[in-house]
Order: structure tokens, then sequence, then C-alpha cells
């Protein structure tokens, strides 16, 4: 499975973006509420959810400054990082393989402007490579609202997207090399819609090269917007579904990809489409899993719980200053992590697709321990250590 045991290459393309954090906000407040959604696509917000500015402003009929200061109470972001779920899980990887061969690289964009110079000068403190293709657009950036207290203490947030740049990137960015790696990876393709309607070759091609290919979704405002009726395609439809060794999912995405009315039935409709292994999230609820490929052997659906310590944490309020962003994001990333690891110690071995999904819900709960989604250590190794420390917890209180 692995061509050669000295390199060890991943690499991944996506959504990547600055994310401006606004901590605490209040969902349940009367400004907050007059800007729901009403119906699917409208452009309203939707908690868990993204919605692109203009159409917020399109639904609001504000301008989004001025709708922004209305429901943060004029209060500015208290922190900004490095976000989107492809960029992000590919630094917890990065930071996950510490010590061994692999390296990891992400291929995107970024504007030529200063928030670019920021995204670009914080992924090089992190041990993620990265490849910027520089676009004549503004770079990429979202409003999270975060909101710790809703869900029984437990914490949701929502996004607020502007595409800029990434409206630019496409399969013409991508050379040769990305292709010549050992995992390829396809994060949050649905906000880099050039990518994502072309997901169907770059899959095929991945695959043709000998590459494991990995998808992690994000909520589809695109396709959601334009036919909220029927399921979200991902490239042209479902032909690229059978080139996915994995595909990462939360439980809306999942149910809005595939149609379906609940998780197993989302998961049976992915593998019957070709599918090789499947994962589902769901917030605070257990992670549904199942597989039936030469990469990791047959799974049955199964459910593993997340982390009881850290959602004690949470509720007990243990934790200072975390919350819930970036937590689907660090879970793909520790998946694919324990994925290279398991390949890299014993190549052409089956995965245990469990023990992949046991060390993602320890990395996804470390990301409650902080703000935003990408942690910058003070020294190599140390979120490893960390998230080493949930994960080996997480598989004593389980019997793992």
């Amino acid at each position: 499975m692995v061509k050669n045991i000295r390199r060890f290459r991943i690499n991944g393309t996506g959504c990547c973006l600055v994310d401006y954090l606004f901590h605490p906000v209040d969902f349940s407040g009367g400004a907050f509420r007059k800007y729901i959604s009403v119906s699917a696509g409208d452009g309203g917000l939707t908690i868990g959810g993204l919605v692109f500015t203009e159409e917020l402003e399109e639904f609001s009929r504000k301008q989004y400054t001025e709708l922004r200061d209305e429901i943060t109470g004029g209060a500015g972001p208290v922190a900004s990082n490095v976000g989107g779920p492809s960029v992000v899980s590919l630094i917890h990887t990065a930071q996950m393989l510490h010590g061994t061969v692999a390296e990891v690289v992400f291929h995107g964009c970024r504007g030529n402007d200063s928030s670019g110079v920021y995204l670009e000068e914080t992924v090089t403190k992190t041990p993620l490579s990265a490849i910027f293709r520089i676009k004549d657009e503004f770079t990429p950036f979202t409003d999270v609202l975060s909101d710790p207290g809703y869900n029984d203490g437990l914490g949701e947030r929502m996004f607020i997207n502007n595409i800029g740049a990434a409206g630019l990137f496409t399969p013409v960015d991508l050379d040769e090399t990305f292709f010549q790696a050992d995992i390829v990876v396809f994060g949050g393709t649905a906000l880099v819609p050039g990518i994502h309607r072309s997901l169907d070759t770059l899959l095929e091609k991945a695959v043709n090269n000998g590459a494991i290919t990995v998808v992690n979704t994000v909520y589809d405002f695109i396709s959601e917007k334009n036919d909220p009726a029927s399921p979200w395609p991902v490239g042209n439809g479902t032909e690229c579904y059978r080139y996915i060794d994995l595909l990462i999912s939360d439980r809306e995405e999942a149910l809005r990809h595939s149609g379906m009315k609940s998780v197993n039935e989302a998961v049976r409709y992915f593998m019957d489409h070709g599918v090789g292994a499947v994962i589902v999230t769901s917030g605070a609820d257990p992670v549904t899993f199942s597989a039936d490929s030469n990469l990791t052997g047959s799974v049955g659906i199964s459910t593993l719980p997340v982390s009881e310590n850290v959602k004690a944490d949470i509720i007990n309020k243990r934790i200072a200053a975390g919350d819930t962003t970036g937590c689907g994001d660090n879970f793909a990333g520790g998946v694919i992590a324990s994925m290279a690891r398991q390949m890299i110690s014993a190549p052409g071995r089956n995965l245990s697709l469990k023990e992949t999904v046991a060390f993602g819900i320890a990395s996804g709960g470390f990301a409650c321990y902080y703000l935003g989604g990408t942690f910058l250590e003070s020294r190599p190794g140390e979120k490893l250590e960390k998230v080493t420390e949930i994960h080996q917890e997480y598989l004593r209180c389980n019997n793992m």
C-alpha cells in the first residue's frame, strides 16, 4: 500500500481562510433570532451551518457589518486564526505525525492582501508545508459566531463566509506533484467551487496514481441555495463516490448529500455508491462508521461515543477559554493522521477504522480546550502529547 516507507506524503487541497472568532454570542437573543433562516437556502443564519455574506445581506436587507454589530452587540472578534476544513485538518494531521517519516502539504490560494500574508505566515508556524497561489481577489475569511451556552452548555457555532480568492482556485492550480502522494485529501471543497465541481476527475486521477483518497465535507450552501429539495452533489453527482476511500462528514452534511432521513441510511447510501469507508460525526452524540474495502476490511455499521471526560469539562465549566470551533476539522485531521501512522508502521495490513475514529474523537475533543481551530504549538510535539493523553484516557474508559 505504501510506495516508499522512507517517504510518506499526504497532499491536500480545499478550503483555507482566515477565521475571525466572535465569542460569546447569544443564539437565543432577540437580535440574533431576527435573522434565523426560515426555509432551506433562504440566506438566513443557520445554527451549526454556514451562510455567505451576500446571501445574508439579501435575506436581512441590511449591510453585513451593520447586521454583525447588531447580533454581537458591537463587540469585535476575540481572536483570529487560520481556518477552513482543509488547512485546519491538515495542520492537525502534520502535528499528530510529529516524529514520523510523513510530510503533509497543503495546496491552496490566498489574496494579495494583509490577510493573505497573515494566513501564509501563520501556517509557517506549524509543521504543515503549504503551496499558495496568489489570486487577484481578497483572501477568503469567515466570521465564526460561537455560543458556549447553547445545547445545554455543550456549545455551538455558525459560520458567515466570504469566498473571495477561493472562487478563482481551479484544477489548473494543482500540478502533477499534487497527485503523487500516498494519501490525497479534499477538504471542504464546497467552499472552493472550481475544485468541488471537478472532484470526479481529480479523485479518479489520484486513485490512478495509487493514492488513498479522503474527502471531508463542509456545509454546501451553494447547492442548498440552488436546489434545497435535492441531494447535494459531490462533483457532478454520484459517480465520484467510487473513487473515495474514506468519506468524513457531519450528520447534516451526510443527510443532505445522500438525501436520506437517518445517519445509518446515509452510511448505507454512500457505501452502496462505492465509498470504501464512511465516518459521520453528530456533535456531542456518538460517531457512526462503517467500511467494506481492501483498505479497511469489512466493518458493519458501528458507533463510538465522544469523550465523556471532555463533555464533563465543558458542562462543568472546567474549560476556561475554549469553544467548539474546529472540532470537526481536528477530528478529520486525527483520522487522517491515524491512517498514516498505521500505513507507515504496518504497510499492506488492513487499517483499523475503529482506531482511526477513536483518535479522531480525541483530536476533536482537544479542540474544545482552546479558541479557534488551529493550535499553535510552543514546541514540536506539544499538541501530540496533549491529544495522546486524551486518547489514552478515552481508550481506557471505553475498554479499547
